[in-house]
């Protein structure tokens, strides 16, 4: 959200500052119940070169607003204890440092606070005032669980300097029960980088939330025109079973964060796992994340009949309910009808040397990846 917010300010012709922590990453701001543990200038240095991977395909770092990365490791790295106190800590109370509502949770519990993470504060707000010294950045955004770092940055600026700055503190994106939704919350977890959250698990995180988001989703994280949204709200509403707000949804932020072709083989493997494509034409990286949402199983070659497959795949409670199901027509591997329980299936039936694909009727679906023999 806070990528989009600057491309947003970018299109209206301000210049963006995409700020990484370096410093602040080997610190952490402060949790809730406990300290966090702390990371090797290794990892945080990783997890920098990583941002920057992710941050700059989406904003435009070129032209007359170009963007910048920049690093507050630059600014801490060569500061002085001394310097940092007598320059930066002498402009804190800790009275409204104590009220902040993250310091004064972790006062509360057992587990107490250290100087470390209660330091956390002052290096946000640090980072603003050379923020504004370097580049004259006179705002800063960031969501409203921040609102305390934020400003701890425009009181210090106008401390130091006289001058005034500006926040722009953008809501928590929750769903409708109000329960945040982020990397850290658990369950619904959804990444920007295709290691942890593979493109096509990511299209479909968007195809499958609630009516109830999409309108508040395709204005936050789309750049469509109002009218669209509000036709595409309309048709939700109407025929929810169509999905069509979620998939115009699920295409625009997928197109954003992993491009067009990667959003097309999504999109193309939502439709050919149902019988509505072909599987063929899926690469292997992208029918492998498909399955894996799906429900993949390892199978060790030479492979079961079919019967034992859709069982060993959990599409049958037992061989008889696979044999039922098969006698019944509603099975198919690879999108082909199986008739034979004891169905065997060659090298060639494989899709890229590895993979099946099960259905049980219209919706339930299931992969196997064959393993070859090890003898």
């Amino acid at each position: 959200m806070q990528i989009v917010t600057l491309r947003r300010l970018q299109l209206a012709g301000n210049l963006p500052l995409a700020l990484v922590g370096g410093a602040t990453g080997l610190i952490g701001d402060p949790r809730p119940t406990a300290e966090r543990t702390l990371n090797s200038r290794e990892t945080v240095e990783q997890w920098v070169a990583n941002l920057r991977r992710q941050i700059e395909p989406l904003l435009d770092f070129d032209g007359r607003y170009a963007a910048r990365m920049v690093n507050n490791l630059d600014w801490t790295e060569g500061l002085s204890a001394l310097d940092f106190l007598r320059e930066i800590g002498k402009h804190f109370r800790v009275n409204r440092m104590l009220a902040k509502d993250a310091v004064s949770a972790r006062l509360q519990s057992d587990a107490g606070i250290s100087y470390t993470e209660f330091s956390y504060q002052i290096l946000q707000g640090m980072d603003f005032l050379e923020l504004y010294r370097r580049y004259d950045c006179r705002l800063q955004t960031g969501g409203s669980d921040q609102w305390g770092n934020l400003t701890a940055g425009t009181d210090l600026i106008h401390k130091v300097t006289g001058d005034s700055v500006h926040l722009l503190a953008t809501p928590l994106i929750t769903d409708s029960a109000g329960a945040k939704i982020g990397k850290s919350t658990g369950g619904g977890n959804v990444w920007l980088d295709p290691s942890m959250t593979s493109p096509y698990a990511f299209y479909q995180y968007f195809i499958n939330v609630e009516d109830a988001l999409v309108g508040q989703l395709l204005r936050i994280l789309t750049f469509l025109d109002p009218e669209e949204i509000l036709a595409l709200e309309k048709e939700t509403a109407q025929r929810p079973a169509a999905r069509a707000g979620q998939r115009r949804l699920a295409e625009e932020v997928c197109s954003l964060v992993h491009g067009r072709a990667e959003t097309e083989q999504a999109i193309a493997a939502a439709q050919a796992l149902f019988g509505r494509g072909t599987l063929a034409d899926l690469s292997a990286a992208t029918l492998r994340s498909a399955l894996v949402e799906a429900g993949l199983v390892l199978v060790r070659a030479p492979v079961p009949p079919a019967a034992a497959l859709f069982k060993e795949a959990g599409l049958a409670s037992s061989l008889n309910d696979a044999r039922r199901t098969i006698a019944e027509g509603g099975a198919y591997v690879n999108n082909v009808r199986v008739t034979d329980p004891e169905r065997h299936f060659a090298a060639e039936d494989l899709l890229h040397g590895r993979f099946l694909v099960l259905r049980k009727g219209k919706r339930t679906v299931a992969g196997v990846e064959v393993i070859p023999d090890a003898s």
